[in-house]
């Protein structure tokens, strides 16, 4: 339902049924399999075996990664945007899991976070009628500096506006980190009350 729902997101984003419109639900399409099946691929060979959770979780990468370039690249480029989302949202995934430890609930960052800068960052490349897309007023270097400082801009925005929520939540709620012991018998039983699983 997730992949559907991304048809209205990218495509709609056309404002209209046409062209522009179609082209942007068809690199949707392909940047989602073909992030599912690299995910898969890269997960079955360094696992033994791929996971169904591993190739949704690589469609999603697929989805994230192309959205800052579905109204602008053609197939060919929906294709390796897709292909090196799965590859490298799975590394990155597995870096901040298994390297730094930080627990990210459904993996938001990599998939969504990394995914996103990767697939900003590939729309100066592809973008270009050279290699399939609409094409752009800037040349290839130029326009990836653009999209450079848009996405540095947005981490600078981000942090800095992800501080000042957290210290003033802090204000008025103490502090947000719960104890170990809580985050070990789970927040839904010392928090809530209640178990959501049994």
């Amino acid at each position: 339902m997730l992949w559907v729902g991304w048809f209205g997101f990218n495509a709609g984003s056309a404002l209209a049924a046409d062209q522009s419109a179609g082209m942007a639900m068809l690199v949707t399409h392909i940047g989602a399999a073909s992030g599912s099946l690299a995910w898969m691929f890269r997960e079955w060979s360094r696992s033994g075996k791929p996971s169904v959770l591993g190739i949704v979780t690589g469609m999603v990468a697929g989805l994230g990664t192309i959205t800052p370039a579905s109204g602008f690249v053609g197939p060919m480029g929906a294709l390796v945007i897709g292909t090196l989302a799965g590859l490298i949202c799975y590394e990155a995934t597995q870096y901040i899991k298994n390297k730094i430890n930080i627990d990210d609930s459904l993996d938001v960052f990599p998939v969504h976070g990394v995914g996103g800068i990767l697939g900003t960052l590939l729309t100066a490349i592809f973008a270009s009628s050279q290699f399939g897309g609409l094409g752009m007023e800037n040349s290839i270097s130029d326009q990836f500096l653009i999209q450079l400082f848009g996405v540095v801009f947005t981490i600078i925005w981000c942090t800095i506006f992800t501080i000042v929520a957290i210290k003033v939540a802090e204000i008025f709620t103490g502090n947000l980190r719960v104890t170990n012991e809580d985050e070990e018998t789970g927040v839904d039983i010392s928090s809530h009350g209640e178990s959501s699983y049994n």
